[in-house]
C-alpha cells in the first residue's frame, strides 16, 4: 500500500476521541472472540508494508512472570540509557497501559490517529475469505504501528498474548526468545498435557534466535529443547546454562547472586516479593547476558544493580494498604497460587489470614485451592465484574468439598458476588486485631485491576485483555 493511500486511511476520522477509539477495539472481544492463528495478521502487516521489521522485539511467553520479567528488562535497559517500548497483556487500569514507551502510556492523540489508520483495513479484512479482526490483533497492531511509526524504541519487550505459537505476537522474528515457565492455564485452548502446552509456548522460537528458559519439568524441557534444536536455536536453561542462589529474603528486598556462561555476579537485589521473582530476575538477567554477547547491548553494573532494584509491576504480591495490611496478587492458576501460598509463608508475618477470591471459569479451580486454602482462616468468594466470570457459589462449593474431603481450610467460607461489598467484609475480619491479620485479594487479575483501582484511587477499572 503506498504513502497516499496510508495517509488517506489516517484522515477518515471513523473516531472522534481515544474513548471512542478503544471502545471500538475492546467491543470487538464479545463480538468476534479469541481467534488463534497468524493469516489475517500477516496479511495486515503486509498491507501496512511490514513496519514489525524495523524493530528489535524480545519476544516473551509464559505460563507464569511473563510480566515480572518484561518488566525487569525494560528497568534495566532503561536504567542503561536506551528507549524502550513494552507491550503487555492483561491491562491492570487502562487500555493505554499495554502499549508503554519508556514507562509512559500511549498518548491519546497518537492512540486515536492509529486507531483511525487500521479501522479502514478492519473493515477491508472483515469482507475478506479470513474474516473480521480480533480485539487481540488491532491491539497488536497498533502497538507495532506506534512502535514502528511513532515512538522508534531501540528495543520492544513483547509479551505474548496467550501461547505461543499461534499468539497473534508470533509474527515478529525477535533478537531473543525467552520462555518464563510451564504450567496449568488456558488449558482449554493449549491443550491438557505440559507437553502439549509447552509446545505451542515453544512456539515462539525462531531459526538461530537464542532462547532463554526457566522451564522445569522434564516433559516441558525436552520440547523446548528439541524445538530449539530444530530451529538451531541455543538454548540458556536454567539449571543447565545459568543459576542463582538466594543470600538472604525479607518483604520488598531479596538478595541472590547470578551464575552464567559469561559471568557470575555476587550480589544483586530485587524489591518484588516472592521466591519466583529471584526466578523472573534471573531469566531477564540472563536474556540481558545473551544480548550483550550478541548484540554488544551495553548496561553497566551499576545500571544492572539499579534496574533491577527499581522493577516494580501492580498487581503482583502488591501491599496497597497498611491498615489494615491489604495485599493484592493476581494468582490465577496453581502454579501462581503455590508461588503465593510460599510468600505468605516466608515473607509476610501474621496470626490470622483472611482471603477474598474470584475466578474466570477456564481455570484447574481444584490444583488451585489446594494451594492456598490450608492457610485461610476466613474465605470470601467473590466475582470479577467481566462478562465471563465463575459464579461464586460454584467456586465456594469447590472450597467446602475440598475441606470435607480432608484437606485442611478455612474455618468460614462466606459468599458474596459483589466484590466491593466483599472488600468490605474482609475489611471487617480485620477490625479485632488489625496488627495480627493479613488481608488478601487473590485470583483472576480482572478482580485484581478492580481493587486495586478502587483502593488506590477510588475509582473504576478498564481493565481487559
Amino acid at each position: 500500500m503506498n504513502s497516499e493511500n496510508e495517509d488517506n486511511l489516517e484522515t477518515t476520522g471513523a473516531f472522534q476521541s481515544a474513548g471512542e477509539a478503544v471502545a471500538w477495539i475492546t467491543g470487538l472481544m464479545p463480538t468476534v472472540g479469541i481467534r488463534p492463528g497468524l493469516d489475517r495478521m500477516n496479511r495486515l502487516l503486509e498491507w501496512l508494508e511490514h513496519p514489525h521489521r524495523r524493530l528489535k522485539f524480545i519476544h516473551v511467553a509464559g505460563t507464569n512472570g511473563k510480566g515480572s520479567v518484561c518488566a525487569y528488562l525494560t528497568s534495566v535497559l532503561r536504567s542503561a540509557g536506551y528507549d524502550v517500548g513494552t507491550f503487555t497483556s492483561p491491562y491492570i487500569t487502562s487500555y493505554s497501559n499495554r502499549f508503554q514507551y519508556n514507562g509512559e502510556d500511549i498518548p491519546d492523540d497518537v492512540l486515536l490517529r492509529l486507531a483511525n489508520r487500521l479501522k479502514p483495513l478492519a473493515d477491508r479484512m472483515a469482507e475478506t475469505e479470513w474474516g473480521p479482526l480480533t480485539m487481540f490483533e488491532v491491539t497488536t497492531a497498533l502497538a507495532i504501528l506506534y512502535y514502528a511509526t511513532v515512538s522508534f524504541p531501540d528495543f520492544v519487550v513483547w509479551e505474548t498474548g496467550l501461547g505461543g505459537r499461534l499468539d497473534v505476537t508470533n509474527v515478529v522474528t525477535p533478537i531473543a526468545s525467552v520462555i518464563t515457565n510451564i504450567g496449568h492455564d488456558h488449558m482449554d485452548l493449549l491443550g491438557d498435557s505440559l507437553a502439549e502446552i509447552a509446545a505451542e509456548k515453544a512456539g515462539i522460537i525462531k531459526a538461530g534466535v537464542p532462547v532463554i528458559s526457566a522451564a522445569s519439568q522434564p516433559e516441558a524441557v525436552e520440547t523446548i529443547r528439541r524445538t530449539a534444536a530444530a530451529k538451531q536455536a541455543t538454548l540458556y536453561l536454567l539449571g543447565e546454562r545459568f543459576s542463582y542462589e538466594t543470600i538472604s529474603v525479607s518483604e520488598n528486598e531479596q538478595r541472590f547472586a547470578f551464575h552464567g556462561p559469561f559471568r557470575s555476579l555476587s550480589e544483586l537485589a530485587v524489591s518484588l516479593n516472592g521466591s519466583h521473582q529471584q526466578t523472573n530476575a534471573a531469566v531477564a538477567l540472563m536474556t540481558l547476558e545473551v544480548l550483550r554477547q550478541y548484540y554488544a547491548v551495553i548496561v553497566d553494573d551499576d545500571q544492572l544493580l539499579a534496574g533491577l532494584r527499581n522493577t516494580s509491576w501492580p498487581g503482583r504480591l502488591e501491599m496497597v494498604s497498611r491498615q489494615p495490611r491489604i495485599l493484592l496478587d493476581g494468582a490465577h492458576n496453581p502454579e501462581g497460587m503455590e508461588a503465593l501460598a510460599a510468600a505468605l509463608r516466608d515473607v509476610y508475618p501474621h496470626e490470622k489470614l483472611n482471603v477474598v477470591i474470584g475466578m474466570m471459569p477456564n481455570k484447574n479451580h481444584e490444583q488451585t485451592l489446594r494451594h492456598i486454602l490450608p492457610l485461610v482462616n476466613s474465605l470470601i468468594v467473590t466475582e470479577p465484574d467481566f462478562h465471563k466470570k465463575m459464579k461464586a457459589a460454584d467456586l465456594a462449593e469447590i472450597a467446602r468439598r475440598l475441606k470435607k474431603s480432608g484437606d485442611s481450610g478455612p474455618e468460614t467460607v462466606i459468599v458474596e458476588p459483589d466484590w466491593k461489598l466483599a472488600l468490605e467484609k474482609l475489611r471487617r475480619l480485620a477490625d479485632d486485631s488489625p496488627d495480627r491479620t493479613l488481608s488478601v485479594v487473590t485470583g483472576t487479575l480482572y478482580l485484581i485491576a478492580d481493587v486495586r483501582s478502587w483502593l488506590l484511587h477510588q475509582t473504576n477499572s478498564e481493565k481487559g485483555w
